[in-house]
């Protein structure tokens, strides 16, 4: 039995990462700043009477500050891509037609059941109504 519109392919490039390679991503990640807070905390102890104060200060707070990002960026979780295929609806017959808003110095068009508008000239006392 053969079929004339076949069902549309998954795309390869929108299927989303295998669980196994997201994990060991955000764990080499994690290793990766932790080994750079290892190091800022190793230097901040050798050379804390040797450099300035201020260089030792920004290695202790390297120190601090990243183990708190370090274990947001791991536990972030799989990030999703919401990239699929676009569906698009055909219009609706007999629905009304989209109406796109008026500027604000474009006048409103009459309607059939508006009174007629008068303006100060039109009007034989001068004040308004």
């Amino acid at each position: 039995m053969s079929r004339r519109t076949p069902d549309a392919a998954q795309s390869i490039t929108s299927a989303p990462e295998p669980l196994g390679a997201d994990q060991s991503r955000r764990a080499r990640r994690y290793l990766q700043q932790m080994s750079v807070r290892v190091v800022c905390f190793l230097l901040a102890v050798l050379l804390w009477g040797r450099v300035p104060m201020w260089l030792s200060i920004v290695f202790v707070v390297g120190a601090v500050v990243l183990p708190y990002t370090a274990v947001l960026f791991a536990n972030a979780g799989r990030e999703r891509r919401d990239v699929g295929p676009q569906v698009v609806l055909p219009p609706v017959l007999g629905a009304a037609p989209r109406v796109r808003p008026l500027a604000e110095d474009t006048p409103a068009p009459a309607r059939d059941d508006d009174p007629p508008a008068t303006t100060r000239d039109d009007d034989p006392t001068g004040g308004p109504r």
